[in-house]
């Protein structure tokens, strides 16, 4: 395992991927920390207040190392378009799911700056970002703070660019992997590159400890992740389906019951590109302009409440990755431990 990880206090070679949204949680987080590995909580979404509660509410429950991670770009970076197809799409949903009919929510400003004092304040054992990079000023704010960082690149460019910025380390996130795609230089069709792939380009192309993330699900694919040269594990779909997880009910349960790879890149939830379970929803909006993250991602935010409240699977995001199939329901402590021996066997 890396020396950068072991500086930090962590033992294992597996990262929490962050799952900012309700997926990711104070309990998960912990549970991964306590296990040797490194918890992470995503506050892409959070107040600064919340994220400093977060993470107080952490250290209570580890003394071990974690991380927090925020959005550090992609706002407004498509051009507007007409909302009213998507509000009538919602509308339908709506009344369905016997909700008032949806209220067009404003196009929110990138809260990454105010955010970012709260994390300097939390001073978590690592800062992660994703969907762009920070300015100089902000990796300068985190280095005085004695705060290391590590970027997402799904391309050898982004990672680069990532590199000459000064980050200290980098997820090399394969197409494979669920949830948000974190490009930010290219266009996606051309940032889906296979996570091994991926891995291998860039431990060539940057000296920093790279850590590989997308299908990645048992301790072989682990092992195969190490021998393209990546110096740590990010799982997320792993973990989706543990009891700390803060995934809906029917949203683990349409994971667990996955006997395919029904994922899709989709926009229809958040208004940007992220891999899930093909559902309704995203059947529904196949041809309709979809608004910009995140005035599309608080659209649809009521919709995908309601569903996993209600136990139906059509309109909620039911991010996972390429190995959803191979899911496995047991608490995260077990999961990190069954990880380590097979990691061992392979």
């Amino acid at each position: 395992m890396t020396d950068f990880l072991q500086q930090l206090g962590v033992t294992q070679p597996i990262i929490l991927s962050p799952m900012a949204g309700g997926s990711g949680t104070v309990e998960l987080a912990a549970a991964v920390s306590n296990a040797g590995g490194l918890g992470s909580w995503g506050g892409g979404y959070a107040t600064p207040q919340q994220i400093l509660d977060t993470a107080k509410q952490i250290r209570a429950l580890t003394s071990k190392p974690f991380a927090l991670n925020l959005f550090a770009g992609g706002y407004n970076i498509r051009p507007p378009v007409d909302p009213a197809p998507m509000l009538a799409m919602v509308t339908k949903a709506h009344e369905k799911l016997g909700l008032p009919p949806p209220v067009l929510p404003a196009v929110p400003e990138n809260p990454f700056d105010d955010q970012l004092a709260a994390i300097i304040e939390a001073k978590p054992a690592m800062f992660s970002f994703t969907f762009g990079l920070p300015s100089a000023d902000a990796l300068a704010r985190l280095r005085k703070a004695g705060i290391p960082t590590c970027g997402t690149a799904t391309t050898v460019d982004e990672a680069r660019a990532l590199a000459d910025a000064g980050v200290d380390s980098i997820v090399a996130q394969g197409e494979e992997a669920g949830a948000h795609r974190g490009t930010f230089l290219g266009a996606m069709e051309t940032s889906m590159v296979p996570m091994l792939e991926l891995t291998r380009g860039i431990t060539a192309a940057v000296a920093l400890p790279v850590f590989a993330s997308g299908g990645l699900m048992n301790g072989a694919d682990i092992k195969r992740a190490f021998a393209a040269g990546a110096q740590a594990a990010q799982l997320g779909t792993a973990f989706l389906v543990c009891p700390e997880s803060g995934a809906a009910a029917v949203y683990k349960q349409a994971m667990l019951d996955a006997r395919e790879d029904t994922t899709v890149i989709t926009r229809a939830y958040s208004g940007r590109e992220a891999r899930g379970l093909r559902n309704a929803f995203i059947d529904m909006t196949a041809n309709t302009p979809i608004l910009p993250f995140r005035q599309q991602n608080d659209l649809t935010r009521p919709m995908r409440n309601e569903s996993g409240k209600q136990g139906l699977a059509d309109y909620i995001s039911l991010w996972a990755g390429r190995g959803v199939t191979r899911a496995r329901a047991m608490p995260a402590a077990a999961l990190m431990k069954t990880l380590m021996a097979e990691i061992a066997a392979a």
